[in-house]
C-alpha cells in the first residue's frame, strides 16, 4: 500500500472501478494524494501489478462488518451419531429413535451406525432392514443424505433434518404436532342451538268474586 509498493509502474484502477491504464508508480501515488485516497495493490502477481485507489481504512471496516454479519447468519450444522445393533430389542430401539428425533428437531444431522459382531457380519440385510424401517418412521423429520452402506463391520446411514434449525420446534414438532393439528381440524365443533322462545305461561283463571257472607 502506498510507499510500500516496490515497482516502477502499475496498472491503475480508479475509485469507481474505472480503468486508468498503466502509469508510473510516482504518478499513481500523486493521483492518490490528489483525491485523498490510498494506493492499494490488489493483484501483486500481475504484470504489471494492479493497484486501486481506495479508502483503505473504510474498506477494512466494511470487510470486518460483512465478516461478522456472515458469521452471525451462518448456522452451525452438527453431526450426531447413534449406534444400534442389528438385533436391538424394541425398548432400546424406541429409546434410540427418540434421541434421533430430538437431534433432528434441534436441526442436527445424525449418523446412524449399525454395528455387526461375530456371525451378524454374514447377515447385512438385518442392518439394512433396520435402517429402512427407521428412515420410514422419521420421514416426516428427515431426508436421507447418505444412503446405507457397508463400512467394515458397520453399516452407516446419514440423515439430515428437513427444516432449518429450530423451525420444527416453532411448528409444534414433527408428526405428533401435525397429528394434534389434524385432530383439532377434524373434530366437529358443537354449536349452540338457538334458544327457542319460551311459550307464554297461561294466566291463572280468574276466580269469580265470592258473595259476601251474610
Amino acid at each position: 500500500m502506498n510507499d510500500q509498493i516496490r515497482t516502477k509502474e502499475v496498472r491503475l484502477v480508479g475509485p469507481a472501478g474505472e480503468q486508468v491504464g498503466i502509469v508510473s508508480i510516482d504518478k499513481a501515488l500523486q493521483l492518490a494524494a490528489d483525491v485523498d485516497l490510498d494506493l492499494v495493490e490488489v493483484a501483486p502477481t500481475a504484470r504489471p501489478p494492479v493497484c486501486k485507489l481506495m479508502d483503505y481504512g473504510k474498506y477494512k471496516y466494511e470487510s470486518a462488518q460483512k465478516a461478522r454479519a456472515s458469521r452471525r447468519n451462518q448456522q452451525q450444522t452438527v453431526i450426531k451419531e447413534m449406534k444400534l445393533r442389528p438385533k436391538i430389542d424394541k425398548h432400546d430401539y424406541e429409546t434410540k429413535k427418540g434421541h434421533i428425533v430430538r437431534f433432528l428437531t434441534a436441526g442436527d444431522k445424525v449418523k446412524i451406525t449399525i454395528m455387526f459382531r461375530g456371525r451378524e457380519q454374514s447377515r447385512p440385510e438385518l442392518g439394512r432392514r433396520l435402517l429402512d424401517k427407521l428412515a420410514e418412521e422419521i420421514s416426516d423429520l428427515a431426508v436421507i443424505e447418505s444412503a446405507a452402506k457397508q463400512d467394515g463391520r458397520n453399516m452407516i446411514m446419514v440423515v439430515a433434518p428437513i427444516r432449518p434449525k429450530g423451525e420444527i420446534n416453532k411448528a409444534g414438532g414433527g408428526r405428533k404436532g401435525r397429528d394434534r393439528d389434524e385432530a383439532a381440524e377434524a373434530e366437529p365443533v358443537e354449536q349452540a342451538e338457538p334458544a327457542q322462545a319460551a311459550a307464554p305461561a297461561e294466566a291463572p283463571a280468574e276466580k269469580p268474586d265470592e258473595a259476601p257472607a251474610t
